[in-house]
């Protein structure tokens, strides 16, 4: 009943929408501070490594993230000083303006997790949980915004090109 009245209620979309461009607003300044203020990842890695987030026995709990970190992130900062902030202002963006909303939610999810398991909570659970949320009610969420033409645009296209008629066309 709740998953309904999130998908597909118009009432829904407009509390979406405000959760939408609360998040979307957090993502592109986040973002937008890293392009123009100078960003270097390496630090944060390094600190991340150097003290992983630990159990209350003392043992390491994603071991296999701190390796992830160790063995390719930090070799490759380069990229992830070019991704992330990228990435979080194109989140945004496509947040800001309804633009394929569940494809930026779904990365959104992807970054918030990422620092979640590096040990940073700072407001990530509450991201996470009003994320979620976005990406639960999928279309409805960007119904008040350019996905209200986008995905329809995409449907039509993938049909077209997967040689399947329209209905309407056909009646």
């Amino acid at each position: 009943m709740f998953n309904k009245f999130l998908r597909e209620n118009k009432i829904s979309a407009v509390l979406l929408t405000v959760i939408r461009l609360y998040l979307g607003y957090s993502w592109f300044t986040a973002g937008l501070h890293k392009i123009t203020g100078g960003f270097d990842a390496a630090g944060f890695l390094k600190g991340v490594t150097a003290n992983p987030v630990k159990g209350p026995d003392g043992a390491v709990v994603y071991g296999w993230y701190v390796e992830f970190l160790k063995n390719f992130a930090l070799p490759n900062v380069d990229f992830f000083n070019f991704i992330v902030p990228w990435g979080e202002t194109l989140i945004g963006l496509g947040l800001l303006l309804g633009c394929l909303t569940t494809a930026a939610m779904f990365f959104g999810l992807v970054m918030n997790f990422s620092f979640f398991l590096a040990g940073t909570v700072s407001h990530n659970p509450t991201d996470i949980f009003l994320g979620f949320i976005i990406l639960t009610a999928g279309y409805n969420a960007g119904r008040i915004g350019l996905d209200r033409w986008v995905v329809p645009f995409i449907r039509k296209f993938n049909n077209n090109r997967e040689g399947k008629q329209n209905p309407k066309a056909m009646a």
